[in-house]
């Protein structure tokens, strides 16, 4: 297996992490150590200001049918992946401003949104689709739909972005900050 990892300018990456396949990680993104990342059903690409905390596991898993070239697993903006939390995927897409909280796990046949959480310990292994701003929780994996959008982490990446030098050997950037396309800059105007 190819091991092709690209951090682009602002994120924050652990030196102690195993990151294996050909994975990109945005500008903002902090993975903390002991977390694993493994592209093995193709790439991975992690959008701006993720959070994946310490023991956390991400698969992008072979699917039966793959697609050659096999399609890359996006994960949005904003997803926070909690200490120990395990989501795997043949999908490729995650959305953004999701919440995995710790010890969760998510398995290859879950379609996930955006401003979705999965509880502590919640083990989603059947085939599903969670909508936009599902939340399940508890030992009964109860559903209900979030009350309120899911906040920003800002502060707190800005925080572990500033401290984590202090006690961590990270890795350097090696990528280059993608261009804003010309759609995105003429929405600003």
């Amino acid at each position: 297996m190819s091991h092709n990892v690209k951090i682009l300018p602002g994120a924050t990456v652990c030196e102690d992490c195993t990151l294996e396949g050909d994975i990109t990680i945005g500008s903002g993104t902090v993975i903390h150590p002991r977390v694993t990342i493994i592209a093995e059903g193709g790439p991975i690409v992690i959008a701006e200001y993720c959070i994946i905390e310490e023991y956390s596991t991400i698969i992008h898993k072979k699917s039966d049918n793959q697609e050659n070239p096999p399609k890359p697993l996006f994960i949005g903006a904003h997803n926070v992946f909690e200490v120990g939390c395990k989501v795997e995927s043949i999908f490729g897409h995650i959305g953004e401003y999701n919440v995995f909280e710790c010890r969760c796990f998510v398995g290859p046949d879950v379609k996930i949104s955006s401003g979705c959480v999965v509880g502590a310990s919640c083990k989603l292994s059947a085939p599903q689709t969670l909508v936009d701003n599902t939340v399940i929780w508890g030992s009964d994996h109860n559903i209900r739909e979030a009350l309120e959008k899911q906040p920003s982490q800002l502060l707190q990446l800005d925080f572990l972005s500033k401290v984590m030098p202090n006690y961590h050997r990270l890795r350097k950037p090696n990528g280059h900050k993608r261009q804003p396309s010309r759609q995105s800059t003429e929405a600003g105007k």
